[in-house]
């Protein structure tokens, strides 16, 4: 990237990070801007009474049904698995924001989290074209709604006290609560408690939507299947939010990556839904953009699943490296994850069904510390294991051992890092007693950048352009946010930013 990208890029973040302090200086943060509407009165809805239809219940999907129901708005949210939630419910390291009040230094002092998401993406932004502007629109969203967000889930009474720095990230802003509840699951579960206290909120588990449908060129119900196996319809407005499609091994991901094949996922398997927005004639960006993440465990109870455990991204951030079989490091473990994965993959493989190989996740008593809600989970889970490391060898002895000195500031790290999160292990206090908590990681597919089109109001488009009328899309199942890569903590961002710009503008459509 040249010298002037780089400037723009520092420019532009400083123009959005200062947007966003005038902002909650002016006491807009419990309802961002593009959030503001207009309400008539209960009586006037009580009378015309309108229905949303939202299909998904991640995060993209549950904030959207909290903004509308906020605005009075009835709402139907289908979901197709047993329980809400989706893959948010699953999300571990946390959720990003700049700037708070809860990251660390001086205050309001994080300006680059539009840089460091631009350049996270890679290639994709390094055109002038139409829709490069069009993805600077949807990343400067992303990044102006973060501090709103981070707000607005703590009123509600979400913990995200504590702050990490992640791969990619150049300052500590992914945020998590403090207590043993991972940040997914406790965003996901305030805000299903909260909904379903709502007579204007339904859901509806176990159901399947088939077909999205147009009449008079605007979309105005959908078709769907729920266990009984009837085939229903219901009419409204429509907001996409069901996810990517990672766990689809033998249809879009085997399309768009066959190189791919035999990889593990940390997806369930399940077929992608862009084909219902296809359908109706939206476009499909990035589809090729799939993120392989470079840390999911691998079970030694249960070596060859196909399905892995994720291990956070928060471990590396809080001081974790990164071991070959033969006990040494290999990464810089803050780097992008494509990088770390790219480092992996460069290495022998271990097994060949599934793809996976051999490298070991190395904590130490600091980290475990500041990371204990997630790693009692996975010793619980038998995917990590309190160890001497002598067990490790000779060669993780002396490699950790110069890890130490790096982290303690005695010696620049030969891989690069700065940054060392909480890991404590002093030089002079490594031996082959000392306590590290270790578990075997490997790649596995994670994430899909791709999706179908939208613009910063989350509208879907057509393959001209244009938007088609009465459909939105938030999430995963939209693309051209995150580029090549995606930074870890903005998914659940994404959620909430386009989830709530998807619900407002439902509100907008209805004329309220």
């Amino acid at each position: 990237m040249s010298r002037r990208k780089i400037l723009t890029l520092i420019c532009i973040s400083l123009f959005i990070a200062l947007s966003s302090i005038l902002l909650r200086q002016l006491n807009f943060t419990s309802s961002p801007p593009s959030f503001s509407f207009q309400t008539k009165s209960k009586a006037k809805m009580s009378s015309e009474a309108k229905i949303a239809i939202i299909v998904g219940s991640g995060l993209a999907g549950l904030s959207a049904a909290s903004t509308l129901v906020a605005k009075e708005i009835h709402v139907t949210l289908l979901e197709r698995s047993p329980k809400p939630g989706g893959n948010s419910i699953k999300a571990s390291s946390g959720i990003n924001g700049a700037p708070t009040k809860f990251q660390p230094g001086p205050p309001f002092s994080d300006l680059f989290f539009y840089s460091d998401t631009i350049t996270s993406s890679g290639v994709a932004f390094s055109s002038s074209s139409g829709e490069d502007r069009r993805r600077e629109k949807l990343v400067g969203k992303l990044v102006n709604e973060s501090s709103g967000c981070i707000d607005w889930l703590v009123k509600k009474g979400v913990d995200l006290r504590l702050v990490a720095q992640l791969g990619g990230h150049s300052f500590p802003r992914t945020h998590r609560g403090a207590g043993k509840t991972p940040p997914g699951f406790s965003i996901v579960s305030t805000l299903v408690k909260e909904l379903k206290t709502s007579p204007l909120f339904t859901i509806q588990t176990g159901c399947v939507v088939t077909r999205i449908l147009k009449e008079g060129g605007k979309v105005d119900r959908v078709e769907f299947v729920c266990e009984d196996g009837e085939k229903k319809e219901l009419r409204g407005p429509v907001i996409v939010a069901t996810g990517g499609f990672a766990g689809d091994a033998n249809g879009l991901l085997a399309t768009y990556r066959p190189d791919l094949a035999g990889y593990p996922s940390t997806n369930d398997a399940r077929p992608g839904s862009q084909p219902l927005l296809t359908e109706i004639g939206a476009q499909l960006l990035d589809m090729a953009e799939v993120q392989v993440h470079p840390t999911a465990f691998v079970d030694p109870k249960d070596l060859l699943s196909p399905v892995k455990f994720l291990a956070a991204e928060l471990l590396r951030g809080e001081g974790g490296l990164l071991l070959s079989d033969k006990g040494r490091r290999f990464v810089n473990e803050m780097q992008t994850r494509k990088v770390v994965t790219d480092a992996v993959t460069a290495l022998p493989l271990g097994e060949e069904t599934p793809k996976q190989w051999d490298v070991q996740l190395v904590l130490d008593e600091g980290v475990y510390k500041n990371a204990s809600s997630h790693m009692d989970f996975y010793i619980f889970k038998g995917l990590m294991h309190k160890c001497a490391l002598s067990e490790l060898g000779e060669e993780a002895l002396r490699t950790v051992k110069q890890y130490c000195l790096a982290s303690a500031g005695e010696e620049e790290d030969k891989l690069g890092r700065t940054y060392f999160g909480h890991w404590e292990l002093k030089p002079d206090e490594v031996s082959g007693g000392s306590v590290v908590y270790v578990g075997r990681v490997t790649p596995a597919v994670h994430f899909t950048m791709g999706g179908v089109v939208i613009n910063e109001k989350s509208e879907v488009l057509d393959a001209s352009g244009e938007k088609i009328e009465g459909v939105w899309a938030a999430g995963e199942v939209a693309g051209g946010v995150h580029g090549g890569n995606r930074l870890g903590g903005s998914s659940l961002l994404e959620c909430y930013v386009f989830g709530r710009i998807a619900g407002s503008e439902v509100v907008r459509y209805l004329d309220l």
